[in-house]
């Protein structure tokens, strides 16, 4: 949980800095299915008159790997709260700026243009059936990338994953897996609800219940080297109103 000094940051105060502050630039490691809304957030933040923010969006699994290899960034916001701990456990966030401030949901997907109908998905989900006989089921690997792990964990626990594994498109990140069902290369995909959403390119034909997987969560901190007060101010802007209304609107489920 984001700790009260950084939601009570006085931003006012940092916007009246003085003159220069606003060539600042923060740079931001965070999971690709952030995309569109975080370039949404760092608009309005920076409408304000704040400093500039520069994105790098990926898997988490290759910005956590990045960071740990010295890679110069001022926050990081991960898919999952497992690359996050990465980084923790090798002293390399700061550890009272770290706060899961989104949630998000697993949707199967289909090419928007297929004719596959919504499904339940649970126990007994002929995957076989709905794949075809060539046909492959489009997510991150799930050996590094968690939209991945949460599609593993998913199909695990519904007594899906045997008939899964061996049928998977592997993907570098949320992304990847999408694109390859919008251009049809994939009949089914599973990925994040705000991904589905973002693209008219897939349909959802079922969402996997919740309880089926671990808590999809975004945890966001300050890179230890990377720790200036302008990156504390976009931080706890993140984490605030302005920006809970944004993130709603991207479909994700501010936590705080």
């Amino acid at each position: 949980m984001l700790r009260r000094s950084l939601l009570a940051l006085p931003l006012l105060g940092f916007m009246a800095a003085a003159p220069g502050a606003a060539s600042q630039e923060i740079r931001v490691f965070a999971a690709a299915s952030l995309t569109s809304a975080f370039q949404t957030v760092a608009q309005s933040w920076q409408a304000a008159g704040n400093p500039a923010v520069r994105f790098s969006f990926a898997a988490s699994s290759t910005l956590a790997r990045q960071i740990e290899q010295g890679a110069q960034a001022n926050i990081f916001a991960s898919a999952d709260e497992a690359w996050m701990n990465h980084l923790a456990q090798r002293n390399l966030i700061v550890p009272e700026s770290r706060t899961s401030i989104l949630g998000n949901s697993l949707v199967l997907v289909a090419p928007a243009s297929s004719g596959q109908g919504s499904v339940t998905i649970g126990r007994g989900l002929d995957l076989a059936a709905l794949l075809g006989p060539n046909g492959r089921i489009a997510t991150g690997d799930p050996t590094h990338v968690p939209v991945g792990r949460y599609a593993r964990q998913a199909l695990d626990s519904l007594g899906l994953w045997e008939a899964a594994e061996p049928r998977l498109a592997r993907a570098d990140n949320v992304r990847a897996a999408l694109l390859f069902v919008e251009r049809g290369d994939a009949p089914l995909g599973i990925v994040y609800g705000t991904d589905a959403a973002a693209t008219q390119g897939v349909k959802v034909i079922g969402t996997f219940p919740s309880e089926s997987h671990a808590a999809i969560t975004y945890p966001f901190a300050l890179v230890r080297r990377g720790a200036t007060d302008e990156a504390r101010a976009f931080l706890a802007y993140a984490a605030g109103p302005e920006a809970a209304a944004i993130w709603r609107r991207f479909g994700f489920t501010p936590r705080n």
